[in-house]
């Protein structure tokens, strides 16, 4: 994770020094977990009145909300438009007055701002705190990512000191996301020279608060606790992460924010992926929990949900449209879009060919019904035959191969596409992860749509997923998860014709692709050299068809997409 390698939680470590502080904090504070949409600066700000509004009920002193909240993360190049910094100018003057109806409350948000330097960027990520109608203090961020999907130095100038602000008797130590990221003890090689957390708690930060919006891949939330765990521990001083939630493009956030006390133990954990606010009270002995993170499963499963979720809610679409094809990809991408969206907002289309078995054709309509979606069927055997016969004159003298295969697959894509026309639903592409690697699936067709849900999950945890789905009862028919997959373009395909078992293409992908292995590494770890050299050639040649799929949702540390930069028109080996 994080481009780094991850040692260890340090949280028994005696030799990690600790900062003697006044152990009394005389503060309510209210972790605000919220889902903003990106460039919705109204939207935001009015949320962000409901829940001041409602903390100030409490007797909060302080609300905390994400990283560059005001704006959304990660905005990108909208950032590049005056008038959509002039609309953030206007948003902060607007929070600044709304601040006067309630004095005793402290407001910490995260947004952009523009500095009056002559050089750089011009601009900053950056936190204000703002009470009783001023701007009390502002804090810039000093470490700006620029790894997998960062690219902050594209848009931001990075501070290069931080020093504590004083409110209502404390000294707060407030730092942005990667800012508490670079604890030395937790990383082989960090990032960067300097920490940011440990200059706040020398000059006597007696509070730490962190605004973030880290994007979740699996395993995240673990690290995350250990280090604001670290965090506390090392500094004696109570530490607290609020975190975005929702779902943004590929980037999923979890939220799962923060408190600990100074003792590195768990005060409140906000529920992962869902919006939510906590008001906890600082002074005097605090109950606390231990951390349970979900199993890696369900996570994964509420993250698909919520990516869909967002991802169809932001971009407007009513509905959405999944061919289903009888097997286990179309499968579980239909039952997260039902969860994500209701039964009502989703249509399932089966498209059988000459050589769809009766089987699958038999499964998709079983799959229909035990969702109660609503569930078209439209043959394509005249259409392809069509197509044969038109493109016989050109093809004169040639065998059939896959050309014609992938013709069946592109007359599928089309008809989704043209449905998605003429209704306004989105195609939810269904391609897993390891077919994607290795280029196993059709341009222009089994890769035609709007979001591709199931591109980070490896084929042997769509398995995984379907299994988890049919825990309480069966919703995906038993014999989808039974059969050899297969394609289904020519009689008798199966998916192991043209790749290596899933069970060992899924471990090469994950060394080569996650881990970085060489071709060398991964025949030493016990995978068999020509299999591997298949592999890793094939990923390669495929680079093209990835530049032209659909988004698809981030799960794990190296996902395609933004996070994944890699040549076209190159040559290179491992």
């Amino acid at each position: 994770l994080l481009e780094l390698i991850f040692i260890r939680f340090r949280t028994r470590n005696s030799s990690i020094s600790t900062i003697d502080q006044d152990s009394s904090i005389n503060m309510k504070l209210t972790l605000a977990q919220l889902n903003p949409i990106i460039g919705d600066i109204s939207g935001n700000v009015e949320r962000l009145k409901e829940v001041v509004a409602e903390s100030s009920s409490q007797a909060s002193d302080l609300v905390v909300f994400p990283e560059l909240y005001l704006c959304g993360y990660p905005p990108k190049d909208l950032l590049e438009y005056s008038s959509f910094l002039d609309r953030l100018d206007d948003a902060v003057q607007e929070i600044i007055e709304f601040s006067s109806s309630f004095p005793d409350a402290g407001i910490l948000v995260g947004v952009p701002r523009r500095t009056k330097e002559n050089y750089g960027k011009g601009l900053t990520n950056s936190a204000l705190l703002i009470c009783a109608g001023k701007e009390i203090a502002r804090v810039n961020k000093c470490l700006l990512p620029t790894y997998d999907v960062f690219d902050e130095a594209r848009y931001f100038d990075a501070a290069t000191d931080v020093k504590p602000i004083e409110f209502k008797g404390e000294s707060l130590g407030i730092s942005i996301c990667e800012d508490a990221w670079n604890e030395s003890q937790f990383w082989q090689r960090p990032l960067y020279s300097f920490d940011p957390v440990e200059r706040l708690a020398e000059k006597g930060a007696t509070l730490l608060i962190n605004l973030s919006a880290a994007p979740f891949s699996l395993g995240r939330d673990e690290i995350r606790f250990g280090l604001s765990q670290s965090h506390a521990r090392r500094f004696n001083l109570p530490f607290i992460m609020v975190n975005q939630t929702g779902a943004q493009d590929e980037l999923i956030y979890d939220g799962t924010s923060i408190a600990i006390d100074k003792n590195g133990d768990l005060i409140i954990a906000l529920e992962p992926f869902e919006p939510g606010m906590k008001t906890i009270d600082l002074n005097g002995n605090m109950p606390t929990k231990e951390f349970k993170p979900l199993d890696k499963i369900t996570s994964i499963h509420k993250a698909l949900v919520l990516g869909v979720r967002d991802y169809v809610r932001k971009c407007e679409f009513s509905d959405v449209l999944v061919g289903l094809s009888g097997g286990i990809d179309s499968a579980v991408t239909c039952v997260l879009a039902v969860a994500a969206l209701g039964k009502e907002r989703v249509t399932g289309v089966t498209m059988p060919s000459v050589f769809s078995s009766e089987g699958s054709i038999k499964d998709s309509e079983i799959l229909a019904a035990n969702l109660g979606i609503s569930f078209k069927t439209i043959p394509i055997r005249d259409i392809h035959q069509q197509y044969i016969k038109d493109l016989q004159p050109s093809f004169a003298d040639k065998q059939q191969d896959v050309t014609e295969e992938n013709i069946q697959a592109r007359i599928r894509g089309n008809i989704l596409m043209a449905l998605s026309n003429k209704f306004g639903s989105l195609v939810l592409s269904t391609g897993n992860k390891s077919e994607l690697a290795m280029g196993y699936c059709t341009l222009y067709g089994d890769m035609s749509g709007g979001l591709a849900v199931l591109s980070d999950v490896p084929k042997t945890m769509v398995y995984q997923l379907a299994r988890f789905i049919n825990g309480k009862k069966e919703i995906i028919p038993a014999e989808i998860l039974t059969k050899a997959p297969s394609a289904e373009l020519r009689p008798g395909q199966k998916d192991q014709d043209s790749l290596p078992p899933y069970e060992i293409l899924d471990g090469i992908l994950e060394m080569y692709l996650e881990q970085k292995k060489s071709t060398a590494e991964i025949v030493a770890a016990g995978y068999d050299k020509d299999t591997t050299m298949f592999v890793i050639k094939t990923v390669d040649a495929n680079e093209y068809k990835r530049r032209q799929a659909a988004p698809g949702l981030k799960l794990t540390s190296k996902a395609f997409g933004p996070g994944r930069r890699m040549p076209m028109a190159a040559k290179y080996d491992f």
